[in-house]
């Protein structure tokens, strides 16, 4: 901002202000840039152990899927006929013998292949929470970082509003010592720069925060550092089809899409197992002198129990299914309502971003330059430039606060708009 004028006593002063002050403040360390957005979300995609959590889990699933239409294992039995027991009469008497006796249970035909595909739809289910757990992710580690980034643009303003007040109290300072002014402008500037200094604080331990947050997804130590993040993505045009787009593609509705297939795979198993299971069987007994006889057999189950047992079973079934259905429908409505109101915050987000820099950013400049030359041509108070000096300085953390809110809004979009991948 230009000073366009001043009172003669005051300009000798302000003529050296500009050169004490660099003099006595030491320049800004240079921080190291922080890595682009895209290559964090990719490391925590490798790395977050809550994910490595999920990728076990469905690989024991997918492990599961072979036992589950695997045979029973056979029963091998040592079998002694005796006719003249207690006497051993094996070799004496013709129907005596001794030996193996092999079984196998065998499943009505259908029950092993629709186990198997109930075991594989389970494994989907878990393939479809770990895809939505890895769109959570991204969209955590995204929203941590646009945070810092209007932390650290709002560090850089207040670093740059400070110089200004130094300033401003030193030339209220200078006006002071010669009689043009009253003490209350010099420590009403000093009053804001303790303020910036209160909120550079506080800044420090809200950066902290969300770095360590942002550090526990990466896996990474919990003070691990982060660069400074100087500028967020482009945000693409915004799509008008986000709710259509959300219902379709939401992580959650898939992950409830295939709860529904695994429910109708486990009710059409539990519907199988009303029919009669089979079991064959062969042996070989030996009869010392005499021929060895073997011995076949075939049998069916029974299923006596099946109103105690099997029935209950697939009413059970039957229910899950209707569970499973209901939360489908539900995580539709909740892929519409977060879509609708995601959308609704990004529409606000730019249309206020558009507002700060259009208007309030440049009004706001205007003010405090406008009230500054009019304090120092002796026509203005302080507490004008005070109190524009404020709204010039919140003008510039609420345009990096919007900036952050767009981002974020269309960061949560794309965790529920687009398509699913297979894992």
């Amino acid at each position: 901002m230009k000073i366009r004028s001043c009172l003669p006593k005051s300009c000798a002063a302000l003529a050296v202000l500009p050169v004490a002050f660099a003099l006595a403040q030491p320049p800004e360390p240079k921080i190291e840039a922080a890595p682009p957005v895209e290559e964090l979300v990719s490391e925590a995609l490798r790395t977050a152990p809550s994910l490595a959590v999920l990728r076990a889990r469905l690989a024991g699933a997918r492990e599961m899927v072979a036992p589950a239409g695997a045979l029973p294992d056979p029963t091998v039995e040592l079998v002694l006929q005796d006719m003249g027991f207690p006497k051993w009469t094996v070799g004496v008497q013709e129907m005596s013998m001794i030996g193996p006796m092999v079984r196998q249970d065998l499943l009505y035909p259908g029950k092993r292949q629709a186990r198997r595909e109930a075991a594989n739809a389970e494994a989907t289910t878990r393939g479809m929470e770990l895809e939505q757990l890895q769109r959570e992710v991204a969209a955590q580690v995204r929203t941590l970082y646009a945070r810092v980034y209007a932390l650290d643009n709002e560090r850089r303003a207040l670093v740059a509003a400070r110089e200004l007040l130094e300033l401003l109290a030193a030339t209220a300072g200078a006006r002071y010592a010669a009689g043009e002014s009253e003490q209350e402008a010099v420590i009403k500037a000093q009053l804001q720069v303790s303020r910036v200094g209160e909120r550079l604080d506080d800044l420090v331990a809200e950066r902290q925060a969300l770095v360590s947050a942002l550090n526990r997804l990466l896996d990474r130590a919990g003070d691990a550092a982060l660069g400074e993040v100087e500028a967020l993505p482009p945000v693409p045009e915004a799509s008008h089809a986000w709710v259509e787009l959300a219902e379709a593609n939401a992580p959650a509705v898939a992950a409830k899409e295939a709860a529904v297939r695994a429910a109708e795979r486990r009710l059409e198993a539990a519907r199988l197992e009303l029919k009669p299971n089979l079991m064959a069987g062969a042996g070989i007994g030996l009869r010392g002198q005499f021929d060895p006889a073997v011995t076949l057999s075939f049998g069916v189950e029974w299923p006596v129990w099946k109103k105690e047992k099997q029935t209950p079973m697939v009413r059970a079934a039957e229910q899950d299914l209707v569970a499973a259905s209901e939360e489908l429908r539900d995580a539709k409505a909740a892929a519409r309502a977060e879509a609708a109101k995601l959308a609704a915050e990004l529409r606000r987000a730019e249309s206020q971003i558009v507002r700060y820099r259009q208007a309030i950013v440049p009004q706001t400049s205007a003010a405090v330059d406008a009230a500054r030359s009019s304090y120092l041509a002796g026509r203005g108070d302080f507490s004008t430039v005070i109190e524009d000096f404020k709204e010039w300085l919140n003008a510039r953390t609420q345009l990096t606060a919007r900036e952050a809110e767009r981002f974020i809004a269309w960061s949560g979009l794309q965790s529920i708009v687009t398509a699913p991948t297979e894992n």
